[in-house]
């Protein structure tokens, strides 16, 4: 009796992680329209969001991501960090910033840095932003870059990771200019922190949507205050300023996901600031 309970859990525990693996292989291409009813005149900005790649685990192949953008033009691609944490792993990482490459936004790539990024060290680090910034990625850290479309400046932030204690608001800010302010970050806590420093959108990751999230992401609480609210993916306001969370691509640990989904996003940014409806997305406390 013991030996067939044996056999019958390891054989529902071997098919909920086939179950969980597959999960990682169900890519959801979401598309998020930011410009509010008051404001479908104005023109808008599309950007392709891509999160947590995480390369030690991660289902979609170079291939199949160009096989989901093939049809897709943006204007811009965010890149919103943990790329990777081994220095094996950095040769694995061309091949998907050419599917980006060819994609050839008119206003370019941009990329900031996760926690998981971080721990590569010394030259390894050195070598992940080499190879970025070869394959004609600007990677911000606490820094910004503009351009302009039609006269109307729009500025890129890269707030560097919150998690690790590496994000500095005023050096982020330092050379911002009036204009559509663009927030690009890994960690979305820092929102929490940003009173004075303006966005009108931003953009980030790091949660996965939770990953394993049955029936909650219960793991993430420590993993700060929008954890501990259980904002953890999506579209959501804090003080009238929308921002946006991924749920990524690639895994950690094992490479599973129960209850959340790899995400690739697009979004539209009206140029011109904006206040969007509160009934877009309930504020944060």
């Amino acid at each position: 009796m013991i030996y067939e309970i044996t056999i019958f859990t390891t054989v529902c525990i071997g098919y909920f992680l086939y179950k969980a693996y597959k999960n990682t292989h169900d890519i959801q291409i979401n598309k998020i329209n930011a410009v509010p009813e008051s404001a479908r005149q104005l023109p808008a900005l599309s950007i392709l969001h891509l999160s947590d790649l995480h390369l030690e685990n991660i289902s979609l192949t170079p291939g199949q991501l160009a096989d989901s953008l093939k049809n897709e033009s943006v204007d811009m691609i965010a890149l919103t960090g943990d790329f990777l944490d081994r220095k094996r792993s950095i040769p694995k990482l061309l091949p998907y910033l050419k599917v980006l490459r060819d994609m050839k936004p008119a206003y370019g790539i941009y990329a900031v840095l996760g926690n998981h990024d971080y721990v590569l060290k010394d030259q390894d680090l050195v070598g992940l932003i080499t190879l970025l910034e070869k394959n004609n990625i600007h990677v911000l850290r606490n820094g910004s870059e503009s351009f302009s479309i039609n006269g109307h400046v729009i500025n890129i932030i890269g707030i560097d990771d919150y998690s690790t204690n590496r994000s500095n608001l005023p050096l982020a800010y330092q050379h911002v200019n009036t204009g559509t302010n663009i927030v690009l970050t890994h960690d979305p806590n820092v929102v929490l922190d940003m009173q004075g420093y303006h966005f009108d959108y931003l953009m980030a990751g790091h949660f996965h949507g939770g990953q394993i999230c049955y029936p909650k992401a219960y793991h993430l609480v420590k993993m700060g205050k929008l954890a501990k609210q259980n904002v953890i993916k999506g579209f959501h306001m804090h003080n009238k300023s929308p921002f946006y969370i991924s749920e990524g691509l690639g895994q950690t640990g094992l490479n599973v996901r129960i209850g959340s989904r790899p995400e690739i996003t697009f979004h539209q940014i009206p140029f011109s600031s904006f206040v969007p409806s509160d009934s877009a997305a309930d504020s944060l406390t």
